[in-house]
């Protein structure tokens, strides 16, 4: 069965770095595209980056340009968010999704949809 499984969170202050992981298993890992989401408490879910099937391509929310990486390794079936210069503001559970569909990155994840999740992990940024 497939296991889409987030790790890395944590209590950093703000200006710190933290660094995301989301390996997915029991799928083709190289014919999905990848994305990351995130939610803080009283807001709705966001998208925050997405990653083409070939791990060439990204796309990034606009609030997190220029501070966020994200990586797509398919011989180790993991997705990666380096996150830098972090803010107060990017506290939230942060999720990864799979997503199938040709374009995923331009239509699903626009519309928060995905093929399979994780279960997220907690990202705290103090001030």
């Amino acid at each position: 069965r497939v296991q889409v499984v987030e790790s890395g969170g944590g209590l950093v202050q703000a200006g710190g770095s933290l660094r995301l992981s989301c390996t997915a298993s029991g799928l083709p890992f190289d014919d999905y595209s990848m994305g990351w989401f995130r939610q803080a408490p009283g807001k709705q879910r966001e998208g925050v980056s997405c990653t083409s099937r070939s791990g060439r391509g990204t796309i990034y929310a606009d609030s997190v340009k220029g501070r966020f990486t994200s990586a797509k390794d398919n011989a180790k079936k993991t997705l990666y968010l380096e996150m830098n210069s972090l803010k107060p503001e990017d506290t939230a559970m942060y999720y990864c999704a799979a997503g199938a569909i040709w374009g995923y990155c331009s239509t699903s994840w626009t519309s928060l949809q995905g093929d399979y999740w994780g279960q997220g992990t907690q990202v705290t940024v103090s001030s």
